[in-house]
């Protein structure tokens, strides 16, 4: 599976579900549609998923998934970058572009200020898929991918409102009182 057919996997999975914002709903179908799949077709979607969570390894979506969730550890970054594969390619590649565009997205303005956005299922795909196909646990091999060096013109105190104001002024002007 290439990064094409892993996109189709999850628009195919947002398709089948009652509410495609429901990242664990799109995780479970998704994982069920991939259990069918071949064993290597399995294990090549967990790259494509690894190489998506590394290519989003962004201080300035860091800054706002942290401006979002009110605050954003290491674990809770990787759950938010989850949620936001499930949402499907279009917002992947948009919010990666211009993280404040995620002012745009209608769940993430019904959160504001005070929820939580995140899908820590999702990095479990492939890893549920391969347990259902094969009854057993993915390669080791399967968890190589290392993600890039961060952004040091956005190593600032995400704390600092003011600076998220002016870099992030949509996502703030929701999220910051």
């Amino acid at each position: 599976m290439d990064a094409q057919g892993f996109w189709k996997l999850i628009e195919d999975a947002r398709r089948r579900v009652p509410d495609p914002v429901d990242g664990d709903a799109v995780t479970a179908e998704a994982a069920t549609l991939l259990s069918v799949q071949p064993c290597g077709e399995i294990i090549a979607a967990d790259h494509v998923l690894r190489e998506l969570l590394a290519q989003s390894y962004r201080n300035p979506l860091w800054a706002a998934a942290y401006l979002i969730n009110g605050g954003c550890s290491d674990d809770a970054f990787d759950y938010f970058r989850g949620w936001l594969i499930m949402q499907g390619q279009g917002v992947f590649e948009r919010v990666l572009t211009d993280p404040d565009s995620l002012a745009d997205l209608p769940v993430i303005r019904a959160a504001a200020p005070d929820g939580v956005i995140d899908c820590e299922a999702a990095l479990t795909i492939s890893w549920n898929a391969h347990l259902r196909a094969t009854g057993e646990q993915l390669p080791d091999d399967a968890f190589t991918t290392e993600c890039p060096d961060l952004d040091s013109d956005w190593g600032f105190d995400f704390g600092d409102q003011v600076e998220m104001r002016r870099r992030l002024p949509r996502l703030a002007a929701l999220y910051l009182s």
